[in-house]
This record gives C-alpha cells, sequence and structure tokens, in this order.
C-alpha cells in the first residue's frame, strides 16, 4: 500500500483503470459464476461518484460567491464573461459542424441493424422552456425530490440543479459586495468554507484510483460491448467526431493560442478520465476545478465562475456531437429528408440549445430537444439507448476536456494565465493528493 501511494497519481489512475478493465473482462467471462462480485463493483463505483456529488452544491456554491468577491479584484471582469460564453459557442459551433459532415458521410441510418419496433419515446424530452425552468430556483438550496414507484415500493431520491445553484451564488456573492462592510463577515465565513470543502475534496480526489477501477470494472460487467454490432456505424460515427474534437481540434485551439497541448492533457487527466468512466460531468466538477486552477494556472477567481457554468452548458460531446450524428441518424433510419434549413437548426439548437438542459441528466434530452426541433419521430431515440451507456464515456470525456480548455485560453488571452504553472510547475502527476487523513 505505500509504494502504491508513493507512485505519481497519474500512474495510480492508470492501474486503476488497468485493474478495472482486468477485473470487469474476468467477471463477465465468469458470467453467473462470479456471484455478487459485479454488484460489489457497481456500489463501490457508484459510491465514489456520489461523494463527488455531495461535495458538488456546497463547492458550487461557495467558489462563486468567493469568485464573484474576487473577480473585483480582476481587471476586465466582464470581458472575461463575456470571452467565456463566446468560446463555449465557438468550440460548440467547431463540434456540430464536425457531427453534421461525419453524419452525412458515413450515412449512419443506412447501415444500422437495428429492429424498427425498438423505436420508442423516451421517457424523459427536452424544450425549451426547460432553459427557463432551470434559470429560476424552486428553492434556495436548488434541491428537489422525486418519488418513484417500482413493483410497489415508493423511493424518494433527492437531486440538485447546478444551474440554479450558479444563479442563487452569483445573486448572493453580488449582494454581499454590493452591501460593502456589512457583507464583508459573511465572506470570510464563506472563504472558510470553502477552504473546508476544498481540504474534503482532497481526500475524494485521494480515491480516485480505486473508484476509477469500480466504475469501469462495472461498465464492462454491465455493458460490454455487444450491442455495439447492430449500431456499430452510428457509434463509430460519434466516436470518430469525440476524437476528432478532442486530439485535433482541441490541440489546434491550444496551438493557435501559444499553449502546449500536450502539457494540457497532461495536466487534464485525471479529470478527462474521470469524465470517461464516470459519465457525469457534474460527478467529476470537483476535479475538473482542481486541475484547472492548481495544474493548469487558471486564477482561482476565474476557474470557480467558468467551470461550474462549463458543466452545465458545455458539453461538446452531449450537446453538439452527439445530438448532430443522432439527428441524421432518425432522419435516415425513418427516410426522412434533411434539407438546408434543417442543419441550420442542428447547428442553432447545438449552440444555444445546451443552455436548456443545464442542469438535468443524460443526453436524452438534448437529442430530444434536438428532434423535436427538426419536427423528427422521438421514437428514433429509442433505436439509440442500447448503447448509450458505452458513448456516454466518450462524450463526457470531450465535455469535460472542454470545461477545462475554455478557461485555459480565455485566461491565457487575458493575460491572467500563470504560465510557469501551466508549463510544468504542477504537473497532473505532482498534484497535491492527501495520503491518510
Amino acid at each position: 500500500m505505500t509504494q502504491a501511494r508513493s507512485l505519481p497519481f497519474g500512474v495510480q489512475v492508470l492501474v486503476g483503470m488497468a485493474v478495472g478493465l482486468g477485473l470487469g473482462f474476468l467477471l463477465r467471462t465468469l458470467g453467473p459464476a462470479a456471484g455478487g462480485s459485479g454488484e460489489a463493483l457497481r456500489v463501490v463505483g457508484q459510491s465514489f461518484v456520489q461523494l463527488l456529488k455531495a461535495l458538488v452544491p456546497p463547492l458550487v456554491f461557495t467558489a462563486i460567491v468567493g469568485s464573484i468577491a474576487a473577480l473585483r479584484d480582476l481587471q476586465n471582469a466582464t470581458k472575461l464573461v463575456v470571452q467565456t460564453l463566446l468560446w463555449f459557442a465557438l468550440t460548440a459551433l467547431i463540434a456540430v459542424s464536425i457531427g453534421i459532415v461525419l453524419g452525412v458521410i458515413i450515412q449512419p441510418g443506412l447501415h444500422a441493424g437495428v429492429d424498427p419496433h425498438a423505436a420508442v419515446a423516451p421517457s424523459t424530452a427536452g424544450s425549451w422552456l426547460d432553459f427557463l425552468k432551470g434559470l429560476i430556483p424552486s428553492n434556495f438550496l436548488g434541491i428537489a425530490a422525486s418519488t418513484s414507484v417500482k413493483q410497489g415500493a415508493a423511493t424518494t431520491a433527492l437531486s440538485f440543479n447546478v444551474l440554479q445553484i450558479i444563479v442563487l451564488a452569483i445573486a448572493v456573492g453580488a449582494a454581499a459586495v454590493r452591501i460593502g462592510a456589512a457583507g464583508e463577515p459573511f465572506l470570510a465565513f464563506n472563504a472558510s468554507a470553502l477552504a473546508i470543502f476544498r481540504r474534503l475534496l482532497r481526500w475524494v480526489i485521494a480515491l480516485t484510483p480505486i473508484g476509477t477501477a469500480a466504475l469501469i470494472g462495472d461498465a464492462m460487467v454491465r455493458y460490454g460491448w455487444d450491442a455495439l454490432s447492430a449500431l456499430g456505424s452510428f457509434a463509430g460515427a460519434v466516436y470518430l467526431g469525440l476524437l476528432i474534437v478532442l486530439l485535433v481540434v482541441y490541440p489546434a485551439l491550444l496551438a493557435l493560442n501559444g499553449l502546449n497541448p500536450l502539457r494540457f492533457f497532461a495536466a487534464a487527466w485525471p479529470a478527462i478520465q474521470l469524465g470517461f468512466v464516470s459519465r457525469s460531468s457534474v460527478g467529476t466538477l470537483p476535479v475538473t476545478e482542481d486541475v484547472t486552477e492548481n495544474a493548469l494556472g487558471v486564477p482561482r477567481a476565474y476557474t470557480a465562475f467558468a467551470v461550474p457554468l462549463g458543466a452545465t452548458t458545455k458539453m461538446d460531446g452531449c450537446a453538439a456531437i452527439y445530438p448532430a450524428i443522432s439527428a441524421i441518424f432518425v432522419a435516415q433510419f425513418f427516410g426522412l429528408p434533411l434539407h438546408l434549413a434543417d442543419y441550420g437548426l442542428i447547428i442553432f439548437v447545438s449552440v444555444v440549445g445546451s443552455a436548456a438542459t443545464a442542469g438535468l441528466t443524460g443526453a436524452t434530452v438534448m437529442l430530444t430537444l434536438t428532434l423535436s426541433t427538426l419536427g423528427l419521430p422521438l421514437e428514433g431515440a429509442g433505436l439509440l439507448l442500447a448503447i448509450d451507456p458505452i458513448l456516454d464515456m466518450g462524450r463526457t470525456a470531450v465535455n469535460v476536456a472542454g470545461q477545462a480548455l475554455v478557461p485555459v485560453i480565455v485566461a491565457k488571452r487575458a493575460g491572467i494565465l500563470d504560465e510557469a504553472r501551466f508549463n510544468g510547475g504542477v504537473a497532473a502527476d505532482r498534484l497535491q493528493v492527501p495520503q491518510a487523513a
């Protein structure tokens, strides 16, 4: 155990991924003989993600309140906000354009081996009204409760809307700054609370190798790759688009702004890989914020604003590439023609519509929003659900990479990036991960 702790953190994570793949393959091969081992992996993995999610509301709230106060000391704070939104839109535009081109060239809807009877309308659908609903907090904490009944047993679950928490934090932070001296004690308390939650975050991050092994092992056991055969062309188009954005577009944007792409990916790796295995931008948010500030050199005041906002609205994988290729797939599968105006609508929904699904989980909401805007049958989304977990891993990894990328580029262009840190002052393998309590 002591030797394992002495390994660089990035190596620990890679070992966790390798162990998870090995366990998943073994348990899937054993089948029923594995007993409850697969369920144990699921519980460990979901517990790790739940720990991260539990830290999201207090971390986002205290970090953004603190960032509002700290933005007073940053020059051109308004310009930073505007530039962030513009870069969100620009990268989404590039990603959705790549998705459209791949969908038209590969034509996945004409090469599908899926049964048309599998086309059923999903239970969750997106609409433009979700954007307004997401902006208006349902309560001060942004927490909602839902009750479901399965096999006669009722289960109540609590959830939170990150977008509502962001709105609340911005309002509270602005009010605390506006009232002057009377707000200073509250801001001091908020700074203390933020330091406490950041310490808790470091303890949870220390569990990342274990969580990674459990999550990727569980994915192998539960999903495998069998379902990809019927939708191989569609899955290939999606993953090709994701790889182009991740390995071509993002490095090109970094290089054009005088930043070393290899340094970026080395530093952002912990967040990207956790996004891949956890399939949750919100669950990965604390880690994304940590690497953006401590390994990539983006000032804390700006990181605390840009990364949480990106975790809810910056989704090049789920809100750009995936809905573009999926919409084209559905149109081709049902023999419905798409015209130039329809492709324009796909671009519009991908660039603007991700805000309409902020605070909601999964790419199905974004997909149904795109299909309904184009007038395509929502039942088409049901054709793709069988392999959605497999695709979601790649989508979330790209989402998380983009959520770290934009703050780095904006900070660089604004002259506030700590380039010494970005260029190796604190590499990803040397992140301050605690060894014990």
